[in-house]
């Protein structure tokens, strides 16, 4: 089976549809760095460092930056948890995703017609939410672990798959490595975009991950139960 063939069953579990996850992961980390202040919105490992830095240099106005970021995806973690463990949604997933999407959705469609009136803090920790939303959710991919931020455990990964697969002929270990593969690419591809639209569109193009998000609430809306 293919990489990128999605079945109808577990739908958001499928290799491409992380890979929808992870290209929006990786444009809207590229958005807030290019647009607003050099924060990212979704790497917070990124965030904590440059905090740290800024920190040691006594540069505590930056520094504010950095961790409102952080507070927001913290914030942002814990409102999905609560949709997580609701008597309503937490045993129907169907449902809880595509509200999950939709919330994401919404708020870069806020950031989208507002960026250029709100401030650099704001306007980051809006997305900062919304990341916190996509990894909160979306946590396995073809029956494994899954981040759509995390691209350094990724890059172990596709060292130990490569590695594996070469060496030992390990028909799983190649399966994974070109998962992962997908995954990586997908994000790098999605940064890349943003770069290239950004001229071109300036605040607006937060509306191409708002567009891809669009495209997996489609895929989970019409996916069999």
């Amino acid at each position: 089976m293919g990489v990128l063939k999605m079945t109808k069953s577990n739908i958001a579990e499928r290799p491409a549809f992380g890979a929808i996850l992870t290209m929006v992961a990786g444009s809207i980390d590229a958005y807030t760095f290019m647009l607003h202040g050099e924060v990212f919105a979704g790497l917070q490992t990124g965030n904590l460092i440059l905090l740290g830095l800024n920190l040691g240099r006594g540069q505590f106005a930056i520094s504010l930056r950095y961790a409102l970021s952080l507070l927001a995806f913290f914030v942002g973690t814990i409102l999905i948890r609560l949709l997580q463990r609701s008597h309503q949604l937490r045993d129907n997933d169907k449902r809880r995703r595509q509200m999950i999407l939709a919330y994401e959705f919404s708020l870069l469609i806020i950031v989208a017609f507002l960026g250029k009136y709100l401030p650099n803090l704001l306007a980051t920790s809006i997305l900062s939410i919304a990341a916190a939303a996509e990894l909160q959710e979306f946590r396995k991919l073809a029956g494994g672990p899954f981040t759509p931020l995390m691209m350094t455990g990724n890059l172990r990964t596709l060292a130990e798959t490569s590695f594996d697969s070469i060496v030992y002929h390990e028909a799983a270990a190649k399966s994974k490595f070109k998962t992962t593969a997908l995954i990586m690419i997908t994000f790098a591809l999605g940064a890349s975009i943003v770069a290239i639209l950004i001229p071109i569109a300036g605040t607006w193009t937060i509306l191409f991950p708002a567009v891809l998000l669009a495209i997996a609430w489609s895929l989970i809306y019409f996916n069999a139960d």
